[in-house]
């Protein structure tokens, strides 16, 4: 019985959780929402493999697991500049999110995109790589990915894809 009742609170909190960071915020300034978005400067590529370049994150003010994913980023070395917006439609449009492969936050870095809670080696393994694609996505929010642990360290298996420039994917990491 104990491990029914421990089943449904994991359960309850990953629905929480999840509903939390993945709902459709409710834009309070669509307009201010555009404008900053397109003042925002995509970070540039680095120019030795010595140095993490500064990465940006956009995502929601209330959403705990976007807190989390830029914290186990700033721990694996990045420095980290969050902006939190109403609406991240535009950042997603405006960097290339093919359809259906969307998450809680968008960042950039080094000339590339990150969607969602891909983990920081697989960040830093494409930044040392530099391919001539668009970024990585992680969709959806899978249990035991960064910013989206456990209590009982349980995990789901996920796949990071690479976006090529023309919008397809392939598989870049499987955890």
């Amino acid at each position: 019985m104990r491990n029914t009742i421990m089943g449904s609170i994991l359960i309850l909190a990953v629905s929480t959780l999840g509903a939390a960071c993945a709902r459709s915020p409710q834009p309070s300034d669509a307009a201010a929402d555009r404008a900053a978005v397109g003042t925002m400067q995509m970070p540039t590529r680095p120019s030795t493999g010595h140095a993490l370049p500064l990465m940006v994150v956009n995502k929601n003010a209330s959403c705990g697991c976007c807190k989390a994913w830029v914290e186990h980023m700033r721990k694996a070395g990045f420095t980290v500049e969050v902006h939190d917006l109403d609406n991240l439609d535009p950042v997603k449009t405006r960097v290339g999110i093919p359809a259906g492969k969307g998450s809680c936050h968008t960042a950039e870095v080094g000339g590339y995109f990150v969607e969602g809670h891909v983990p920081a080696a697989d960040v830093k393994r494409l930044l040392a790589l530099k391919p001539d694609a668009k970024g990585l996505v992680l969709p959806g929010m899978p249990m035991g990915s960064p910013g989206m642990e456990m209590p009982d360290g349980s995990t789901q298996p996920y796949t990071v894809e690479l976006v090529q420039r023309d919008g397809t994917t392939s598989v870049f990491a499987q955890h």
